[in-house]
């Protein structure tokens, strides 16, 4: 009888869970559900079976990924060795690190970049207001 780590196939949604996509599988089948996982260009559904070579495109808090399954396993295993499971597209690594910096631009420069205002700085900002009208 065969060991399932013997296979040369997986389930989609438990590579990325092994990977460390995803930290359930019942959410990485639910990102695949909505179409936001394709395999070798086309949309599939949970029960994919991806092998060494497929390439995989995801979007993750609207930052696509395009990677390339170099491994399986079974098992969880730390992030050290999940990365060993795949190898990402550089340029794809590259405009995903650019719309993080975008994003933490915009942040910056909003009214409030830590979150709403506490109630010390509220009672600043109407003392200000009162003294400059």
């Amino acid at each position: 009888m065969k060991d399932d780590n013997d296979i040369a196939v997986m389930r989609l949604d438990k590579w990325l869970w092994a990977a460390r996509f995803f930290k359930t599988r019942a959410l990485a089948q639910k990102h695949i559900g909505l179409g936001r996982v394709q395999v070798n260009g086309s949309k599939v559904k949970n029960s994919k079976s991806v092998c060494i070579g497929d390439i995989i495109e995801l979007t993750l808090d609207s930052l696509p990924y395009k990677i390339k399954v170099k491994g399986l396993n079974h098992q969880r295993r730390p992030a050290p060795e999940a990365r060993l499971l795949y190898e990402e597209d550089a340029k794809t690594a590259a405009l995903r690190e650019e719309r993080k910096q975008l994003d933490r631009f915009s942040r910056i420069t909003s009214a409030y970049p830590d979150g709403r205002p506490t109630k010390r700085d509220r009672r600043r900002l109407d003392k200000m207001k009162k003294d400059v009208w």
